[in-house]
C-alpha cells in the first residue's frame, strides 16, 4: 500500500442494490471538507448493519465508506479550532450515511462535527463507549434535567446492547436502582456485573398491556420502541419520564394519552445525530470522567476492519453483547 493510499470498506451503488467490500483507496473517496483524519478505531452499531447488508436505505451517497462513528488523530486542518495531532471523535451529522465514515482508515469531515477528546480518553476508549454511549450519556442527562431523583428505579431495555449496557454501567454509578430488560437471560451475570439490581425478561413487555398499568419506574431509557415502549410508558411513575432513543423493536407507538395527561409522564426523545456541540462536549466529558478503564473493557470486544462485514448478520440479530470496537 502506498502512502497515498489507504485501507477502507467502500459501498458502491449497483442496478439492484449496492456491492459491499474492502478496498485500497485514495483521498478521492473522501469529500470536501476543512479536517482530515487519521482514523485509529470505528464501533459497529445497529445502524452499521443496516447499511451493510444494504437495509433501511441508510447509505444515500455512493461510493462511500459506511461507520457512523470514528477517533483518531488530525491529520490535516484549515479550521482554527484542530491542529494537526489534535485526538478527536465523531458521532452523528450523517456520517456513514450520506458522508464517508469511519470505516475507512482516513475521514475527511466538517470541524464543527468534531469533538477534541477528553484528556482522559485514549481514540481506543472513546469507540469503546462510541455513537452507543454517547447516545446512553444523553439519555440519563435527559432524565436528570427532568428531575429524576437518584435512588429511584429506572428501566433501561435492550439493556445488553450498546447503548443499553453502557445506560445500565452509568445508572447504577450514579446512583439509581436499574432493571434491565433483555431478551437474552444467558446475560444475567454480565448485566449484574454491570450494576443492574434486577433482570426482567423481555417477554413480559412484549404483547399489548393495558393502556395504564400499575407504577413501577422513575424513569427508563427506551433503545426499542414498539410495543414494549408503549408498555414501559404506562408503567411509569406519576411525573416520571422516558428517554426514547432507538427503533429496534418497532417504529409504531400503540399508546394512549393516558401516561401523559393522568400521571405526568413525560417522553424525551434522544436525537444523539444532531446534538448541539456543547452538549457533546457536556456528555464527552462527563463519560470519560463516570466511566473507568475497567469498565470500557468489560463492555467491548475488538475486531478487526476486514471483519466487519460478516459481523453485519451477527448485530441484526441481537447476537453482539456490548460494545464492538473496529481496530482502523
Amino acid at each position: 500500500m502506498s502512502s497515498g493510499t489507504f485501507k477502507a470498506i467502500v459501498a458502491r451503488k449497483t442496478d439492484t442494490g449496492q456491492t459491499i467490500g474492502l478496498e485500497e483507496v485514495d483521498d478521492t473517496l473522501l469529500p470536501a471538507a476543512d479536517v482530515t483524519v487519521d482514523v485509529a478505531y470505528s464501533t459497529l452499531n445497529y445502524k452499521d448493519g443496516l447499511a451493510l447488508k444494504g437495509l433501511g436505505r441508510i447509505l444515500r451517497t455512493f461510493p462511500m465508506a459506511p461507520g457512523v462513528d470514528f477517533a483518531g488523530t488530525v491529520r490535516s486542518s484549515d479550521s482554527p479550532d484542530f491542529a494537526p495531532g489534535d485526538p478527536v471523535v465523531l458521532t452523528g451529522w450523517g456520517v456513514g450515511e450520506n458522508w464517508s465514515g469511519g470505516f475507512s482508515a482516513r475521514a475527511r469531515v466538517k470541524s464543527e462535527w468534531l469533538v477534541k477528546l477528553p484528556p482522559a480518553l485514549s481514540p481506543r476508549q472513546a469507540m469503546a463507549i462510541g455513537t452507543a454511549g454517547f447516545t446512553a450519556m444523553l439519555c440519563v442527562m435527559a432524565l436528570e434535567r427532568h428531575g429524576i431523583a437518584k435512588g429511584g428505579e429506572v428501566l433501561v431495555t435492550g439493556a445488553a446492547g450498546g447503548v443499553g449496557s453502557i445506560a445500565v454501567r452509568l445508572l447504577s454509578r450514579l446512583g439509581y436502582r436499574v432493571v434491565a430488560l433483555t431478551g437474552r437471560p444467558e446475560e444475567e451475570g454480565f448485566l449484574t456485573a454491570l450494576g443492574a439490581s434486577e433482570i426482567m425478561d423481555r417477554t413480559m413487555l412484549q404483547s399489548a398491556g393495558k393502556p395504564l398499568q400499575s407504577e413501577r419506574w422513575a424513569g427508563a431509557v427506551d433503545t426499542v420502541g414498539g410495543t414494549i415502549l408503549a408498555n414501559v410508558l404506562a408503567a411509569t411513575a406519576s411525573e416520571g419520564a422516558v428517554a426514547a432513543c432507538g427503533l429496534a423493536g418497532g417504529t409504531d407507538l400503540p399508546t394512549t394519552v393516558f401516561p401523559f395527561i393522568l400521571r405526568g409522564v413525560c417522553l424525551l426523545g434522544i436525537n444523539s445525530v444532531d446534538a448541539p456541540k456543547a452538549r457533546r462536549a457536556e456528555a464527552w466529558n462527563r463519560l470519560a470522567h463516570e466511566l473507568t478503564a475497567a469498565d470500557l473493557d468489560s463492555l467491548t470486544q475488538e475486531v478487526a476492519l476486514e471483519d466487519v462485514i460478516g459481523l453485519a448478520d451477527d448485530i441484526l440479530a441481537g447476537k453482539v453483547r456490548g460494545r464492538t470496537i473496529v481496530r482502523i
